[in-house]
């Protein structure tokens, strides 16, 4: 299936979970902001939050400051 990832299209398997996309992208041990269809995806959901052909994503890297 195809997904929009920031803007780019990205082949996924069909059974593709949010956790699945990041293990791929080598961003496990990243701090990162996860959207999906505008709506934000809460880390603790990333494993059970199956993907959907046509989904838009968004992956950005939280950063702390003040």
């Amino acid at each position: 299936m195809q997904i929009i990832l920031n803007g780019e299209t990205r082949n996924l398997d069909e059974d593709a979970t949010v956790a699945d996309l990041i293990a791929e992208l080598n961003l496990t041990d990243q701090r990162l902001a996860v959207e999906v269809n505008e709506e934000l995806v809460p880390r603790s959901t990333f494993s059970n939050h199956h993907l959907k052909a046509g989904d838009e994503m968004e992956i950005v890297h939280a950063i702390g400051g003040g």
